[in-house]
């Protein structure tokens, strides 16, 4: 290959990107983060709340599974700071934390429909 290829000068090109690299710490949360999404069962507790808030029981028996499974998958999505939660006497009622996560949703979807 060597001798034929043209070569170029990347380096301004290069100097940008590297000052604009976000550090490891940053890549390791967003990578975090998408490990989250990477889920079905969660995926799917997600979509469930687009509409509004739901309950465990709710949302166990709308995606047919136990309420401990839920709440398994709920306390990740609440460390990822995905959904939010209030308590009203002994239920809690949980949500979507806010509109970043319909849009991340949103634009996932629209990428893999985009080659179907």
């Amino acid at each position: 290959m060597g001798d034929n290829m043209m070569k170029h000068d990347h380096s301004e090109l290069l100097s940008r990107v590297k000052n604009d690299l976000p550090t490891d710490e940053l890549l390791c949360d967003l990578s975090d983060l998408y490990k989250v999404f990477g889920d079905t069962t969660r995926l799917k507790i997600l979509f469930s709340l687009f509409e509004g808030e739901l309950c465990v029981c709710a949302i166990a028996e709308l995606l047919g599974m136990t309420q401990p499974a839920i709440s398994h998958q709920l306390k990740k999505l609440r460390k990822a700071e995905l959904v939010g939660s209030r308590r009203s006497g002994k239920m809690i009622y949980y949500s979507l934390a806010d509109n970043h996560v319909k849009a991340i949703m949103a634009q996932g979807f629209e990428h893999i429909l985009e080659g179907k």
